[in-house]
């Protein structure tokens, strides 16, 4: 195969870097793995319970349903590019451990406000809102922290193992959330995202490795100094043809899958008429299907070559979906449905994310990975926020069943980004080819 150089090369440890055992050996890395897992686990049980609470216990409409969903996502545009300036200069472990300890006590005033009768829409918002801001510095810093950890070509092997954990995460959260929506009540489910916040906290914070962090991680840059990293992160996407379609594919599909999960968040209940606890095993079913995805995704990129593959799965994934406004009613055969679209959902997205993750980590030099991350989030999921926006509208306005088709449908333009991009080019191995230089540096 060609190439082969190349990727020795980028087998070789970083300077100063020992060389690694296997992935599983290194406790650092098991307890990153565990601390995401659980991590995961609190976020998609309270990506499900916090629009729960507001569709079942305080009534709220289509509207108020994608206003609560944009306050949760809005952090993503606004802070994500700062947040990867931040944390390219902090060790992620800390910045994980912060976020982990405060979205568990947000969720616990939920439950708090809950018990003493005084849990209303503008508390729910304002928790959405925390815990999307929370999100966002755990999830650029798990992902920096995972490049700072293991060595290059550990990096397909570890994202599946983080990829392979979310998609458990996948199947339990929403299971969980809706279990105890329907059994107690949804604010209950809240605790259970706490609970699994303060998991994480306990395990991350036995991770012992010192991290290579770029400049000096004790010291604040000033305002022009953190414009001017943002501008190098925008810089370094924007200016690399592979990462640039990372971002416009990403766009597409963020835009319209927060659109479509509003409406679709609302067609369960009040369209199929399912109760709590057939939506939270409806929802659960992406879970196993990502898990297959996961595993397919360490093998089916260096055997058909990564372009195929995300083709391909990204417009199967889309595919599927469009099954979705056809179904009636909350029968047997109804439910199973649901279970079987959503399984097939899980098992194409996933092999879409995996291996686009791995793309992105291989073009991008460590030191700047908070930085990518953070704008490849910023460009992909901030137009999420005004997807949950439109979602609603379309369900107010056009009726549950014709809004779930619009938006289903227009998830087909992210497979058409890839398509007329460099990704759908992509062959077998990945050369790891950093970025152009930012301005002010000068080429290795």
């Amino acid at each position: 195969m060609p190439d082969a150089p190349r990727r020795t090369a980028m087998r070789t440890s970083a300077p100063g870097r020992p060389a690694a055992p296997g992935l599983w050996r290194d406790r650092d890395f098991r307890s990153l793995w565990a601390g995401q897992t659980a991590s995961q686990f609190g976020e998609r049980t309270s990506q499900v319970v916090l629009p729960l609470i507001a569709v079942l216990a305080l009534d709220a409409d289509a509207t108020r349903l994608g206003l609560l969903r944009a306050l949760e996502q809005a952090p993503v545009l606004l802070l994500s590019l700062f947040v990867g300036a931040w944390v390219d200069r902090r060790r992620s472990r800390d910045v994980m451990m912060l976020a982990d300890l405060g979205r568990a006590v947000a969720l616990t005033v939920v439950l708090g406000a809950y018990l003493l009768g005084v849990l209303g829409m503008p508390a729910l918002a304002v928790t959405a809102f925390l815990v999307g801001v929370l999100s966002v510095f755990f999830d650029v810093a798990y992902q920096t922290s995972l490049v700072r950890l293991v060595r290059r070509d550990q990096l397909a092997q570890g994202n599946s193992a983080l990829e392979g954990s979310r998609s458990a995460a996948q199947t339990g959260g929403p299971a969980l959330g809706g279990a105890l929506a329907s059994l107690l009540s949804a604010p209950f489910a809240a605790a259970a995202g706490a609970f699994f916040f303060a998991l994480s906290f306990v395990s991350i914070r036995r991770i012992r490795r010192r991290e290579q962090v770029s400049g000096h991680a004790g010291r604040p840059g000033g305002p022009d100094r953190v414009r001017h990293r943002i501008h190098e992160g925008l810089r370094l996407v924007f200016g690399h043809p592979v990462l640039r379609a990372v971002c416009l594919a990403s766009a597409a599909f963020q835009f319209f899958f927060a659109a479509m999960m509003t409406v679709y968040l609302l067609f369960l209940p009040r369209g199929l008429h399912l109760p709590a606890t057939a939506v939270g095993l409806a929802l659960a079913a992406t879970g196993p299907g990502a898990v297959v995805g996961s595993l397919l995704s360490a093998r089916l990129p260096k055997r058909y070559g990564h372009g195929v593959v995300l083709m391909c799965s990204a417009v199967l994934a889309d595919g599927v979906l469009l099954c979705l406004p056809a179904l009636h009613g909350s029968t047997t055969v109804t439910v199973l449905a649901l279970v079987g679209v959503n399984f097939l959902f899980g098992a194409f997205s996933q092999l879409v994310n995996v291996t686009m993750m791995s793309v992105r980590q291989a073009v991008t030099p460590v030191p700047v990975q908070g930085r990518v991350v953070a704008t490849v989030n910023c460009v992909g999921m901030g137009l999420a926020p005004l997807g949950s926006l439109l979602g609603g509208r379309l369900a107010d306005q056009w009726g549950l069943r014709t809004a779930l088709l619009v938006t289903v449908a227009g998830l087909s333009l992210s497979p058409l980004c890839m398509a007329l991009s460099p990704l759908a080019r992509l062959g077998k191995s990945l050369v790891s080819s950093p970025p152009p230089p930012a301005a002010g540096t000068t080429p290795a």
